[in-house]
Protein backbone atom coordinates (compact mmCIF):
# COMPACT_ATOMS: atom_id res chain seq x y z
CA UNK A 1 0.00 0.00 0.00
CA UNK A 2 1.46 3.41 -0.93
CA UNK A 3 2.32 5.82 1.86
CA UNK A 4 -0.19 8.31 3.18
CA UNK A 5 0.79 11.82 2.15
CA UNK A 6 1.46 14.03 5.17
CA UNK A 7 -0.06 17.29 3.97
CA UNK A 8 1.99 20.07 5.51
CA UNK A 9 0.20 22.67 3.40
CA UNK A 10 -3.19 21.78 4.89
CA UNK A 11 -1.79 21.52 8.43
CA UNK A 12 -0.11 24.92 8.09
CA UNK A 13 -3.30 26.49 6.71
CA UNK A 14 -5.24 25.20 9.70
CA UNK A 15 -2.60 26.51 12.11
CA UNK A 16 -2.59 29.94 10.45
CA UNK A 17 -6.39 30.05 10.78
CA UNK A 18 -6.10 29.37 14.51
CA UNK A 19 -3.43 32.06 14.84
CA UNK A 20 -5.61 34.53 12.93
CA UNK A 21 -8.57 33.89 15.24
CA UNK A 22 -6.38 34.38 18.30
CA UNK A 23 -4.90 37.62 16.93
CA UNK A 24 -8.36 39.03 16.17
CA UNK A 25 -9.71 38.05 19.60
CA UNK A 26 -6.64 39.44 21.35
CA UNK A 27 -6.92 42.75 19.47
CA UNK A 28 -10.62 43.05 20.32
CA UNK A 29 -9.94 42.41 24.01
CA UNK A 30 -6.56 44.09 24.56
CA UNK A 31 -6.05 46.45 21.62
CA UNK A 32 -2.69 45.19 20.38
CA UNK A 33 -1.48 42.94 17.60
CA UNK A 34 1.77 40.95 17.40
CA UNK A 35 4.28 42.52 15.02
CA UNK A 36 7.05 40.95 12.94
CA UNK A 37 9.98 42.84 11.44
CA UNK A 38 11.81 41.20 8.52
CA UNK A 39 15.17 42.48 7.28
CA UNK A 40 16.51 41.52 3.86
CA UNK A 41 20.02 42.50 2.78
CA UNK A 42 20.55 42.34 -0.97
CA UNK A 43 18.31 40.98 -3.73
CA UNK A 44 18.80 37.22 -3.58
CA UNK A 45 15.85 35.97 -5.70
CA UNK A 46 14.98 33.04 -3.41
CA UNK A 47 15.18 35.29 -0.35
CA UNK A 48 12.88 37.82 -2.01
CA UNK A 49 10.27 35.09 -2.57
CA UNK A 50 10.55 33.91 1.03
CA UNK A 51 10.25 37.44 2.42
CA UNK A 52 7.25 38.20 0.21
CA UNK A 53 5.48 35.06 1.48
CA UNK A 54 6.33 35.84 5.10
CA UNK A 55 4.98 39.38 4.82
CA UNK A 56 1.83 38.20 3.03
CA UNK A 57 1.01 35.49 5.56
CA UNK A 58 1.80 37.74 8.52
CA UNK A 59 -0.72 40.29 7.27
CA UNK A 60 -3.31 37.60 6.43
CA UNK A 61 -3.22 36.53 10.09
CA UNK A 62 -3.99 40.09 11.16
CA UNK A 63 -0.52 40.77 12.50
CA UNK A 64 1.60 43.86 11.90
CA UNK A 65 4.32 43.37 9.28
CA UNK A 66 7.40 45.56 8.99
CA UNK A 67 9.75 45.02 6.05
CA UNK A 68 13.23 46.52 5.75
CA UNK A 69 15.21 46.09 2.53
CA UNK A 70 18.89 47.01 2.66
CA UNK A 71 21.38 47.10 -0.25
CA UNK A 72 23.78 44.20 -0.81
CA UNK A 73 26.80 46.34 0.15
CA UNK A 74 25.36 47.17 3.58
CA UNK A 75 28.05 46.98 6.26
CA UNK A 76 27.73 44.74 9.29
CA UNK A 77 27.75 47.82 11.55
CA UNK A 78 24.82 49.35 9.66
CA UNK A 79 22.82 46.13 9.88
CA UNK A 80 23.51 45.81 13.61
CA UNK A 81 22.38 49.41 14.08
CA UNK A 82 19.03 48.59 12.45
CA UNK A 83 18.66 45.50 14.65
CA UNK A 84 19.46 47.62 17.71
CA UNK A 85 16.63 49.98 16.78
CA UNK A 86 14.20 47.08 16.48
CA UNK A 87 15.46 45.47 19.70
CA UNK A 88 14.55 48.66 21.52
CA UNK A 89 11.23 49.25 19.76
CA UNK A 90 8.41 48.14 22.06
CA UNK A 91 6.09 47.90 19.05
CA UNK A 92 8.20 45.11 17.51
CA UNK A 93 7.69 41.60 18.90
CA UNK A 94 9.66 39.48 16.44
CA UNK A 95 12.81 40.15 14.41
CA UNK A 96 13.93 38.01 11.49
CA UNK A 97 17.01 38.62 9.38
CA UNK A 98 16.64 36.72 6.11
CA UNK A 99 19.56 34.38 5.42
CA UNK A 100 21.91 34.05 3.63
CA UNK A 101 23.66 37.36 4.17
CA UNK A 102 26.31 38.94 1.90
CA UNK A 103 29.88 37.75 2.54
CA UNK A 104 30.97 40.94 4.35
CA UNK A 105 28.53 40.18 7.19
CA UNK A 106 29.08 37.57 9.92
CA UNK A 107 25.78 35.69 10.17
CA UNK A 108 26.50 34.40 13.68
CA UNK A 109 27.23 37.90 14.97
CA UNK A 110 23.97 39.16 13.47
CA UNK A 111 21.85 36.31 14.85
CA UNK A 112 23.25 36.77 18.33
CA UNK A 113 22.71 40.55 18.25
CA UNK A 114 18.95 40.06 18.06
CA UNK A 115 17.17 40.28 21.41
CA UNK A 116 16.65 36.56 22.21
CA UNK A 117 13.09 37.36 23.31
CA UNK A 118 12.42 38.63 19.77
CA UNK A 119 14.43 35.92 17.99
CA UNK A 120 11.49 34.25 16.26
CA UNK A 121 13.83 32.13 14.11
CA UNK A 122 15.07 30.51 17.33
CA UNK A 123 18.74 30.69 16.26
CA UNK A 124 20.15 32.86 19.08
CA UNK A 125 22.63 31.04 21.31
CA UNK A 126 20.39 31.64 24.34
CA UNK A 127 17.37 30.06 22.64
CA UNK A 128 19.53 27.15 21.48
CA UNK A 129 20.72 26.65 25.05
CA UNK A 130 17.20 26.84 26.45
CA UNK A 131 16.03 24.22 23.98
CA UNK A 132 18.96 21.97 24.81
CA UNK A 133 18.62 22.06 28.58
CA UNK A 134 14.89 22.69 28.88
CA UNK A 135 15.42 25.82 30.96
CA UNK A 136 12.94 28.61 30.41
CA UNK A 137 10.74 29.44 27.45
CA UNK A 138 12.77 28.86 24.28
CA UNK A 139 11.77 30.19 20.89
CA UNK A 140 12.24 27.04 18.81
CA UNK A 141 13.62 26.98 15.23
CA UNK A 142 10.65 26.97 12.90
CA UNK A 143 11.41 24.12 10.51
CA UNK A 144 12.15 21.40 13.09
CA UNK A 145 9.27 22.62 15.25
CA UNK A 146 6.95 22.22 12.26
CA UNK A 147 8.35 18.74 11.60
CA UNK A 148 7.62 17.74 15.19
CA UNK A 149 3.99 18.84 14.90
CA UNK A 150 3.55 16.88 11.67
CA UNK A 151 5.03 13.78 13.30
CA UNK A 152 2.83 14.07 16.37
CA UNK A 153 -0.25 14.63 14.23
CA UNK A 154 0.50 11.53 12.14
CA UNK A 155 1.90 9.18 14.78
CA UNK A 156 0.51 10.50 18.05
CA UNK A 157 2.79 9.69 21.00
CA UNK A 158 6.42 9.47 19.86
CA UNK A 159 7.64 7.77 23.05
CA UNK A 160 10.03 4.93 22.31
CA UNK A 161 10.07 5.53 18.56
CA UNK A 162 13.45 4.99 16.89
CA UNK A 163 14.18 8.25 15.05
CA UNK A 164 17.04 8.88 12.64
CA UNK A 165 17.89 12.40 11.50
CA UNK A 166 20.03 12.59 8.38
CA UNK A 167 21.81 15.93 8.68
CA UNK A 168 23.47 17.77 11.55
CA UNK A 169 22.89 21.44 10.80
CA UNK A 170 22.28 24.00 13.52
CA UNK A 171 19.09 25.05 11.74
CA UNK A 172 17.38 21.66 11.43
CA UNK A 173 19.34 18.56 12.42
CA UNK A 174 20.50 19.45 15.92
CA UNK A 175 17.29 21.16 17.14
CA UNK A 176 15.24 18.34 15.59
CA UNK A 177 17.18 15.89 17.75
CA UNK A 178 16.44 17.89 20.89
CA UNK A 179 12.74 18.11 20.07
CA UNK A 180 12.49 14.37 19.44
CA UNK A 181 14.39 13.63 22.65
CA UNK A 182 11.92 15.89 24.44
CA UNK A 183 9.12 13.77 22.95
CA UNK A 184 10.82 10.64 24.39
CA UNK A 185 11.99 9.21 21.08
CA UNK A 186 15.30 7.36 20.77
CA UNK A 187 17.38 9.59 18.50
CA UNK A 188 20.33 9.07 16.16
CA UNK A 189 21.90 11.92 14.22
CA UNK A 190 23.45 10.57 11.02
CA UNK A 191 25.16 12.42 8.18
CA UNK A 192 27.04 11.98 4.94
CA UNK A 193 30.07 10.52 6.73
CA UNK A 194 28.14 8.01 8.85
CA UNK A 195 29.19 4.41 8.27
CA UNK A 196 26.54 2.33 6.53
CA UNK A 197 23.96 5.08 6.42
CA UNK A 198 21.38 2.84 4.66
CA UNK A 199 21.47 0.38 7.58
CA UNK A 200 21.09 3.20 10.11
CA UNK A 201 18.01 4.51 8.31
CA UNK A 202 16.56 1.05 7.75
CA UNK A 203 16.02 0.46 11.47
CA UNK A 204 14.17 3.74 12.04
CA UNK A 205 10.48 4.24 12.77
CA UNK A 206 11.01 7.91 11.85
CA UNK A 207 13.41 9.28 9.24
CA UNK A 208 13.94 13.04 9.05
CA UNK A 209 16.00 13.87 5.95
CA UNK A 210 17.70 17.27 6.18
CA UNK A 211 21.02 16.84 4.44
CA UNK A 212 20.58 19.14 1.42
CA UNK A 213 21.35 16.55 -1.26
CA UNK A 214 18.70 15.78 -3.87
CA UNK A 215 17.13 12.34 -3.45
CA UNK A 216 20.05 11.08 -1.38
CA UNK A 217 17.86 8.88 0.86
CA UNK A 218 16.74 5.92 -1.25
CA UNK A 219 13.54 3.97 -0.92
CA UNK A 220 15.36 0.77 0.04
CA UNK A 221 16.77 2.66 3.06
CA UNK A 222 13.26 3.00 4.51
CA UNK A 223 11.79 0.40 6.85
CA UNK A 224 8.33 -0.87 5.96
CA UNK A 225 5.79 1.27 7.79
CA UNK A 226 8.19 4.06 8.77
CA UNK A 227 7.28 7.76 8.76
CA UNK A 228 9.44 9.95 6.51
CA UNK A 229 9.80 13.72 6.92
CA UNK A 230 11.64 15.27 3.98
CA UNK A 231 13.04 18.69 4.84
CA UNK A 232 15.08 19.05 1.65
CA UNK A 233 14.16 21.34 -1.19
CA UNK A 234 16.42 21.06 -4.22
CA UNK A 235 15.96 22.28 -7.77
CA UNK A 236 17.22 19.79 -10.34
CA UNK A 237 17.19 19.62 -14.13
CA UNK A 238 14.94 17.08 -15.84
CA UNK A 239 15.92 15.09 -18.94
CA UNK A 240 13.64 17.42 -20.91
CA UNK A 241 15.83 20.38 -19.95
CA UNK A 242 13.33 21.83 -17.48
CA UNK A 243 13.72 22.04 -13.71
CA UNK A 244 11.71 20.62 -10.84
CA UNK A 245 11.80 20.62 -7.05
CA UNK A 246 12.73 17.44 -5.22
CA UNK A 247 13.51 16.64 -1.63
CA UNK A 248 16.37 14.80 0.02
CA UNK A 249 14.37 11.55 -0.27
CA UNK A 250 13.70 9.54 -3.41
CA UNK A 251 9.95 10.05 -3.14
CA UNK A 252 8.52 7.36 -5.42
CA UNK A 253 10.52 4.46 -4.01
CA UNK A 254 10.27 5.65 -0.40
CA UNK A 255 6.51 6.12 -0.58
CA UNK A 256 6.18 2.46 -1.64
CA UNK A 257 7.59 1.40 1.73
CA UNK A 258 6.71 4.16 4.21
CA UNK A 259 3.42 4.48 6.09
CA UNK A 260 3.53 8.26 5.75
CA UNK A 261 5.71 10.74 3.88
CA UNK A 262 5.86 14.48 3.31
CA UNK A 263 5.88 15.62 -0.33
CA UNK A 264 8.18 18.24 -1.84
CA UNK A 265 6.79 20.80 -2.33
CA UNK A 266 3.79 20.95 0.00
CA UNK A 267 5.18 19.15 3.03
CA UNK A 268 7.58 20.77 5.46
CA UNK A 269 7.97 24.07 3.56
CA UNK A 270 4.56 25.60 4.43
CA UNK A 271 5.07 24.67 8.08
CA UNK A 272 8.16 26.86 8.39
CA UNK A 273 6.30 30.13 7.85
CA UNK A 274 3.35 28.97 9.95
CA UNK A 275 5.72 28.28 12.85
CA UNK A 276 7.35 31.68 12.35
CA UNK A 277 3.94 33.28 12.87
CA UNK A 278 3.36 30.99 15.85
CA UNK A 279 6.68 32.07 17.39
CA UNK A 280 5.85 35.74 16.85
CA UNK A 281 2.58 35.35 18.77
CA UNK A 282 4.39 33.50 21.58
CA UNK A 283 7.10 36.17 21.74
CA UNK A 284 4.52 38.98 21.82
CA UNK A 285 2.80 37.54 24.87
CA UNK A 286 6.03 36.73 26.71
CA UNK A 287 7.36 40.25 26.11
CA UNK A 288 4.22 41.58 27.80
CA UNK A 289 4.55 39.20 30.72
CA UNK A 290 1.52 37.19 29.61
CA UNK A 291 1.01 33.45 29.37
CA UNK A 292 1.34 32.52 25.69
CA UNK A 293 -1.52 30.71 23.96
CA UNK A 294 -1.40 27.12 22.79
CA UNK A 295 -2.63 26.22 19.31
Amino acid sequence: MPAQIIDGKAFAQNLRAKIGKHVAKNFAEKGWRPSLAVIQVGENPASSVYVKNKVKQTEECGMESLEFKMPADTSQATLLQKIDELNNDSNVDGILVQLPLPKQIDESAVINYINPQKDVDGFHTINVGRLNNGAGQALIPCTPYGCLLLLQDFLGDLSGKDAVIVGRSNIVGKPMAQLLLGANATVTIAHSKSRDLPAICRRADIVVAAVGRPEMVKGEWIKEGACVIDVGINRIETPEGKTKLVGDVEFASASARAAGITPVPGGVGPMTIAMLLHNTVIAAHLLRGETPPTF
